[in-house]
């Protein structure tokens, strides 16, 4: 059944594409391997986990890393479009952080995103769900970009949608190239916002950036 299809209110299960590489819940961690291989890493390290400070930090450095690949939940609900609302709607600003799959390092920022409404509108606060949903794993910027635009444009069945992620990444500020303060751009459209160029420069300009 398609979202056009569902009766008012159902709310629609939600899916990974992609489950190959996703934690679904913390049953799929060993916690106490997870603890042990961080008291291992800071032994590696030259540091001394008897100490006062560091007796507890494997423990603390495993539940967050728990933490923040573990998704939350949550229904998705969508309403009838019963008022024919056929421009663009955009949620901008919204924050969120993830993990670099190359450094296990965080990276956060803000992302935008927008879709042109088929039958069917999305409650507003489902898309920083969805965002979060995606962005709770190990993850590349570009990945996480297309994954929230894929998973919308299927599920939704929008006459379009368009994703735009900005965001700051530790790997880069805080090691290697250490430029604090570099914001890495990505986007990703599908349907009448990326093949009609008035409203992707619409869109593009609705999120605070040129076309």
């Amino acid at each position: 059944m398609s979202p056009a299809e569902l009766p008012l209110n159902a709310p629609v299960a939600l899916r990974h594409p992609s489950p190959l590489h996703r934690v679904e819940s913390t049953s799929a961690i060993d916690r106490v391997k997870a603890t042990a291989a961080v008291a291992d890493l800071l032994t590696a390290l030259g540091r001394d986990t008897g100490t006062a400070h560091l007796a507890e930090t494997p423990r603390r450095v495993a539940d967050a890393f728990i933490e923040m690949l573990t998704p939350r939940d949550f229904a998705l609900t969508t309403f009838v479009n019963d008022e024919g609302y056929d421009e663009l709607v955009v949620v901008r600003d919204i924050p969120f952080h993830s993990l670099c799959e190359h450094h296990l390092l965080p990276f956060q920022g803000v992302a935008h995103i927008g879709y042109l409404p088929g039958d069917r509108i999305l409650g507003l606060s489902k898309f920083a769900r969805v965002l979060e949903f995606f962005a709770r794993d190990l993850q590349v910027q570009e990945r996480l970009t297309k994954q929230v635009a894929d998973w919308l444009q299927s599920e939704l069945a929008p006459r379009g949608v368009g994703v735009v992620i900005e965001a700051e990444h530790l790997c880069m500020s805080l090691r290697g190239a250490q430029v604090s303060g570099s914001r890495t751009t990505t986007s990703a459209v599908h349907g009448s916002i990326r093949d009609d160029q008035r409203t992707r420069e619409e869109f593009f300009a609705l999120c605070g950036l040129r076309p």
